[in-house]
C-alpha cells in the first residue's frame, strides 16, 4: 500500500512528515506499520562541519488507532559527527515536538 504525503499530512504530526521520509508500510487485519528514517539535513548544525553517521536505534511507537487498526511507527533518527571534535550530534526533538504529545522514547 502506497501512503500519499498528503494523507501523512492529516494523520501525524507535522514534524515527523517535515523531518522524516516515509520509507514503507505493512498493514495486516490488525495493524498498520509506517516506517521512517530522519531526513540528512545539512543545515541542522551552523556552527561546525559535519557528516551523516549512520542511525539511532529505531525507535517504535505505538500511535492512534485508526479504523480499528492498531498504528505502529518505526523511526530511525540519525546521528552526525562534528568533524572538528568527533562529538555525536542529533537533531534537538525538544523544539519541533514544543505542544505536542510524545513519548520520551523519542527523545
Amino acid at each position: 500500500m502506497e501512503i500519499s504525503k498528503d494523507l501523512l499530512e492529516l494523520l501525524l504530526p507535522s514534524f515527523i512528515v517535515n523531518h522524516f521520509t516515509f520509507i514503507r508500510s505493512n498493514s495486516s487485519e490488525e495493524c498498520l506499520h509506517l516506517h521512517f528514517e530522519e531526513k540528512n539535513d545539512e543545515t541542522l548544525f551552523k556552527d561546525s562541519e559535519f557528516e551523516s553517521k549512520g542511525y539511532h536505534k529505531e525507535i517504535i511507537s505505538e500511535d492512534f488507532l485508526l479504523r480499528g487498526k492498531l498504528v505502529y511507527l518505526y523511526i530511525k533518527r540519525r546521528r552526525w559527527t562534528d568533524l572538528d571534535t568527533q562529538e555525536i550530534l542529533q537533531r534537538d526533538l525538544n523544539t519541533i515536538a514544543k505542544g505536542t504529545r510524545m513519548t520520551e522514547g523519542f527523545f
